[in-house]
């Protein structure tokens, strides 16, 4: 667990080109503060981008990075 790894994972996951949603990274890394983590990423030097997406009436951030 901790952060770093949680970091780490993230990273990776978006790095394959993936989208990562706040309940993506709940169930797959089992964490709470994505949005946290991202800043963490963005800080680090990582161009991610956030997309708001709405379904259902809710709207939640959806993350990427652009393919390099």
């Amino acid at each position: 667990g901790g952060c770093m790894s949680q970091n780490k994972q993230i990273l990776n996951y978006l790095l394959k080109g993936k989208k990562l949603t706040p309940i993506d990274a709940l169930e797959k890394f089992g964490c709470f503060r994505l949005s946290a983590r991202i800043l963490d990423l963005r800080k680090e030097g990582y161009d991610i981008i956030t997309e708001n997406i709405t379904k259902q009436g809710k709207t939640f951030a959806q993350y990427s990075m652009e393919g390099k």
